[in-house]
Parts: structure tokens; sequence; C-alpha cells
């Protein structure tokens, strides 16, 4: 990414706006349009990788209004790759995180937008249409949903512990993945997966479920959704304790984060 003389930051909370308007105007948008019949699809990487014309149609919204707005920032979206930039700043896109789920009539699926300056993401918010509901956070400014301020549970027990989780697209990754989930879920209260990363992590934030993991992601799953965990309190790492990136993620409340690395790393070791 290049970048020009060190420009004045924008404000934080006035990019969190703007993200809570571009998800929220999208997604709210692809729901409208989706009507009552399963939407046509094509795949990407593999056969269970789906793509409708809605994502895409969500996406370009979004790249549109940004390049009204923000001609000059990056972009990198889920269906339309990297725009390069000139400034400090560039957005993630998924439009549609959770594109099975929305094929299927659904609810569990959301627009993410976020925004880094300096490669290190400042607001984000994840709008579920289906749902009525918008989380959002900027760096400092705290998380919410619809406005409320939401914040992880308090849980401190593994086995009281309810964990997300989450499957890749090739079929061996995902023996693989239900291997360590077969091996974890003695030791946890239950596992769920709701089939979003973005869902997933705006549940850790409002404690509606414990803890989050997940590997082999891309920085558009992730980038809203890791913020408004860790504005709403999750202790945020990859799988063995390291900071986080979108290849390896736990999102977990303070009280079980390092128990949790600690039963994942028994389930890893005997797959």
């Amino acid at each position: 990414m290049t970048t020009t003389s060190d420009p004045r930051p924008d404000s934080a909370a006035e990019l969190r706006a703007l993200c809570e308007r571009l998800a929220t105007e999208a997604g709210d948008a692809a729901l409208a349009h989706r009507g009552d019949d399963r939407p046509a699809t094509s795949t990407k990487s593999s056969v269970t990788d789906l793509v409708t014309e809605h994502d895409l149609a969500a996406e370009r919204s979004i790249r549109a209004t940004l390049e009204a707005e923000r001609p000059d920032d990056a972009v990198l979206g889920e269906e339309a790759g990297t725009r390069e930039g000139t400034t400090r700043y560039r957005w993630s896109i998924d439009p549609i995180d959770g594109t099975t789920n929305f094929f299927y009539g659904l609810p569990m699926w959301g627009t993410s937008v976020a925004v880094a300056l300096d490669d290190s993401t400042v607001a984000g918010a994840v709008r579920l249409p289906a749902l009525g509901r918008t989380y959002s956070a900027h760096v400092g400014g705290g998380a919410t949903c619809n406005g409320r301020p939401i914040a992880v549970s308090t849980t401190e027990r593994i086995d009281s512990t309810l964990v997300a989780t989450g499957f890749g697209y090739s079929a061996d990754l995902r023996v693989s993945q239900a291997a360590i989930v077969t091996r974890l879920i003695g030791r946890v209260r239950d596992i769920r997966r709701t089939g979003s990363a973005a869902v997933d992590l705006c549940l850790v934030a409002e404690g509606s479920v414990d803890a989050y993991f997940e590997e082999h992601l891309n920085d558009w799953d992730v980038a809203a959704g890791l913020l408004i965990a860790a504005e709403a309190g999750a202790r945020i790492s990859d799988l063995d304790g390291e900071p986080v990136h979108p290849g390896s993620v736990v999102a977990a409340t303070p009280g079980v984060h390092r128990a949790l690395l600690e039963v994942l790393a028994d389930a890893r070791r005997s797959d």
C-alpha cells in the first residue's frame, strides 16, 4: 500500500458512522431484493463456496460510495479484489458474510465493513439485516448494537463456556476442523456454528457466546468483527496465543481465553 506524506488521521468516530451507513445500506438492500426464491449462484474455491448476484451488487454499492466519498483510499473486497490507494487508509468489505445462510433463507448473515489506518483497524460495522441489528465500534469508543453498549460475558470456567466456530470450504480442511471440534466438545458447555465469522464475533461481543475460534479466514471476514469484540472486552489472539491474524482467530471473554487456548492446543495435537 502506498502512502502520502502522513495526512492527519480522520476521526475514528466519523469513520465508524460511515462504516455503519455503508453496511446498513448494502445489507438491507440485499435482503430487500432477495425475494422468496433462492437466488442464482456461482461457486468460487469449491462447490460449497457460493456467491450470489446480491453479494456482487452489495459490494458494488459500497465501492461506489467509497469512490464518491473517499476516492483515494485503498479498498479490499471479497468479490472484486483490491483497489490500490494513495492514503494511509484501507477499507475491507464482505458484502454478505454467510452467503450459504443467505441462499437458504437463514437469518445469520451480515454485511461487514471496516477501515484500517496503517494496517490497524480503527472502525468497523456489521449489519445483520434479517435480525435488524447493527454492531459497530471504533478504537477507544466501545462497541454497540443498535446504539446500545455491549460487553462480553463474565464466564470464567472452561466447562461452562459456549464456543462458536466455523469450517472452511475445502472438504479435507472441514474434516480436520470437525475432528478438533469432536475432541473439544466434551470439555466445554457446547459448540455453536452459525456459518458467519462476522456474526460469531458479534455474538462474542454481546455475550451471547463466550468464545469463538476459527482458522483459514480472510481479512474481510473478521476485520470489523474483531474490533467490535475487542472493544466489547474480548481477549483476542491467534490459536497459539500470539497476535491475531485472519488465518488464526480466537476471541473470548478474558476469564476463559487462556483455558480455551490450552484445550485447543490439546485438540490440535491429537489431530
